[in-house]
């Protein structure tokens, strides 16, 4: 079983930072790629950070140069450095891993979601 703890979310005034930190339960050296989602109330989820296995990196328009996603390997963790942080970011920030590699134990293959963690931005 694959799990994913995110922290680091929490109450952040405007123009303020916050890290997120996703801890995987196994080893993501292999993993294909990494990514951060959120989603706030009544909107769908939307992806706002991707970093693949050669460390590539992509972001939306709305996040760019402002949100940086890292991953440690060794470490097993995922990072999302969020700075300038405005209202309009203020969601439920949720991690995934995608272990669907050739390269992963067969058991720990698949698409896997963290249960999510508040951004709330308000002064």
């Amino acid at each position: 079983q694959v799990q994913l703890v995110e922290s680091g979310g929490g109450l952040v005034q405007p123009g303020g930072s916050l890290r997120l930190s996703c801890l995987a339960s196994v080893s993501i050296s292999n993993a294909v790629s990494m990514a951060w989602y959120r989603q706030a109330p009544g909107n769908t989820r939307e992806a706002v950070a991707y970093i693949d296995s050669g460390g590539n990196t992509n972001y939306p328009d709305a996040v760019k140069g402002r949100f940086t996603i890292s991953r440690d390997n060794a470490k097993n963790t995922v990072y999302l450095q969020m700075n300038s942080l405005t209202p309009d970011d203020a969601a439920v920030y949720y991690c995934n891993v995608d272990l669907r590699s050739l390269f992963v134990p067969v058991g720990r293959r698949g698409l896997y979601w963290g249960q999510g963690t508040q951004v709330t931005v308000s002064s």
